[in-house]
């Protein structure tokens, strides 16, 4: 009987351990994801990137003269 009653706490612990492992783990990637300047530097690649694409168009343009 102490074997099973053993057993049950061990599964419980580890379930436990587990659970929260993932819960911090998860918590961490979403913060990194969401982080203010990670944001701001997505913002200023897209900007910059829609720039390069105008500069491409019009020199398309100008050698279609």
């Amino acid at each position: 009987m102490l074997s099973a009653t053993t057993n049950t706490t061990t599964f419980v612990r580890n379930y436990l351990i587990l659970a929260i492992t993932v819960m911090v783990m998860s918590s961490g990637l979403v913060e990194s994801f969401y982080n203010p300047n990670r944001l701001s530097q997505q913002n200023r690649l897209d900007n910059y990137g829609r720039y390069i694409s105008a500069g491409l168009v019009a020199h398309a343009q100008t050698l279609g003269r």
